[in-house]
């Protein structure tokens, strides 16, 4: 059985295998592997709100003959503890031990989305909750974003480029600019995109201020990958001139490590970088803009920079529909 909890538990070509199936799937050229879905069942446990990640699970399994069923932990379900040893005599009526197994006998995959806590780095990395979904499933697992990977993200991402960019994404410059916010937001959805850029082959830079920096065990695997492919990454404080290169600019906000636990610091260094705010002016003729949503318009991007007809990110944001279908093909194949 596997999970898809993590883009680095595989390989470049298995990942460009999954982005060229999303692509026939999307072009309705690949109805023998999406009758891997019919008659699958999707449970989706949400610890934490969504939009896009929810609906176009729920869509792709509707659209393609399967049921998703989506429960709001703490909302419409008991409180979950996951970690062992404990006496649970605080909010959490019920523990992971059971929550999973019983779920797993209902579905043929279980989903889950668990943001990062942003008290601890160490502790975000050690990805408790997603874990015990995997470690006590009978059936596969997949990551909805969680404390440090949104690979499903990533997965659109690396689809969307290839989609929007003459010749596709090998090769192409791919900028992942910091920007603003208005609180602290985990580094999930970054990291995933700079793994699935570095795995197409494209020339990654990331460009954020001193204090900013990602987690070095992606930043190194990113690099492998770039490497393998004959393409770069690189860091820079220099926004302005790397978003000016990008073929592909995509910006995210995300929080300092060094920062967690104060709010009140994490804010004052946001205020300190308003001028990261990306607007039209960043983009180069042919730049796409890219944005994982939602985002906060005139805070981390302007107006006429996301009204602009080089913004992509509604078409990005659709992306994630057929990429997940090729994901839960990948994963019920096989599975009758």
């Amino acid at each position: 059985m596997r999970h898809w909890l993590s883009m680095l538990d595989y390989t470049p070509e298995t990942l460009a295998g999954l982005v060229g199936l999303a692509r026939r799937i999307k072009a309705g050229e690949a109805r023998d592997r999406t009758a891997a879905i019919r008659e699958k069942i999707l449970v989706q446990v949400f610890f934490n709100p969504s939009l896009r990640t929810r609906t176009s699970f729920e869509a792709a399994m509707l659209r393609f003959g399967g049921h998703a069923i989506c429960l709001n932990v703490g909302g419409d379900t008991w409180k979950l503890e996951h970690r062992d040893g404990v006496r649970m005599d605080g909010d959490a009526a019920e523990h992971v031990k059971e929550a999973v197994p019983v779920l797993a006998r209902y579905g043929d995959a279980l989903a889950v989305r668990t943001f990062a806590a942003l008290r601890s780095a160490e502790e975000d990395a050690r990805e408790a909750v997603l874990r015990a979904f995997g470690r006590y499933s009978s059936v596969p697992v997949i990551n909805m974003e969680s404390a440090v990977e949104h690979p499903c993200q990533g997965l659109a991402d690396w689809m969307t480029c290839e989609e929007k960019l003459a010749g596709g994404a090998r090769g192409k410059h791919f900028v992942v600019t910091w920007a603003p916010q208005v609180k602290g937001l985990p580094m999930a959805v970054p990291h995933s995109a700079v793994l699935a850029a570095a795995a197409a082959g494209m020339n990654v830079t990331i460009a954020h201020p001193p204090g900013y920096e990602l987690g070095g065990a992606f930043l190194d695997k990113a690099r492998q990958w770039s490497a393998a492919a004959g393409a770069s990454l690189s860091v820079t404080h220099e926004q302005f001139e790397a978003c000016r290169r990008a073929d592909a600019l995509y910006v995210k906000s995300w929080g300092a490590s060094g920062l967690y636990g104060d709010a009140r610091a994490q804010a004052d260094s946001f205020r300190q970088h308003a001028g990261w705010t990306v607007d039209v002016g960043h983009l180069g003729p042919r730049t796409i803009l890219m944005h994982c949503l939602p985002v906060r318009r005139n805070v981390v991007i302007g107006d006429a920079a996301l009204d602009d007809p080089r913004s992509v990110v509604v078409d990005q944001a659709e992306n994630r529909m057929w990429a997940q279908a090729a994901i839960l093909c990948d994963l019920f194949a096989g599975k009758r």
